[in-house]
């Protein structure tokens, strides 16, 4: 087969452990998923309602790198989360059966252009623009669960220059990863690829062009991001 021109290469995580990669085929992300945050931002809790949001996965970035402060903010976030990397298809999966699909785990930075966001939140429109852009998905190398398990609480942390940002316990989640998956799956026919944010807690806050970024989750890993100046042209 012929391109006009050459396809995108395939985004794709390391494995903890492993010479394999893990080929990223979608990435989801959950809004609102913990109390203290959905609070901070002014936004009414809600216990029943699951909503998502996407990125492409061409916007993903890995853990480590220096990425370029984003074109048309002047209010760049961080948002540090628990990531979900699927390895098994499955549809209308059940919460007792959802970890069987689950591959590991990951810590994820859904950097947001928040101005942007709240701005379109205002005039009642879509949140694309504000939170899938380039490098807005950075995720750190994956745990496989056959190693640590599924974890259903520990600290989650973000620093920035050093200071902590964001501190709290994936187990104040509301909806869990079962309950995650459970739902999500209802919508989708999931595939092995796909990557689940899954919500940040309260802390969330503006970076500036030479920050640095370090965030952990207890039990999963750890995750790294410079922020450069803001580049000129098209990447």
């Amino acid at each position: 087969m012929k391109y006009l021109f050459p396809p995108p290469a395939v985004a794709a995580l390391p494995v903890r452990g492993r010479d394999e990669q893990f080929p990223i085929r979608r990435i989801f992300c959950v809004g609102r998923n913990y109390e203290a945050h959905a609070k901070e931002l002014g936004n009414q809790v809600d216990r029943e309602t699951l909503f998502y949001f996407t990125k492409a996965a061409a916007h993903y970035a890995p853990s480590g790198t220096t990425v370029p402060y984003p074109p048309g903010t002047a209010n760049y976030h961080h948002e540090m989360e628990l990531v979900v990397a699927i390895g098994r298809a499955g549809f209308r999966i059940s919460q007792e059966l959802a970890l069987e699909h689950v591959f590991g785990y990951a810590c994820g930075l859904d950097m947001t252009r928040r101005d942007l966001q709240a701005a379109l939140r205002e005039k009642k429109l879509s949140w694309d623009i504000a939170k899938d852009f380039e490098d807005a998905a950075v995720v750190s190398a994956i745990a496989p669960a056959s190693s640590i398990g599924h974890p259903r609480s520990g600290k989650i942390e973000l620093k920035v220059n050093g200071d902590i940002r964001q501190s709290s316990d994936i187990g104040l989640m509301i909806h869990s990863v079962p309950a995650l998956i459970a739902h999500l799956s209802g919508l989708y026919h999931l595939q092995a690829g796909d990557i689940i944010f899954t919500g940040t807690p309260e802390g969330v806050g503006p970076v500036v062009a030479g920050d640095r970024l370090e965030g952990m989750i207890e039990g999963v890993g750890d995750i790294a991001l410079n922020i450069g100046a803001e580049e000129v042209g098209a990447k």
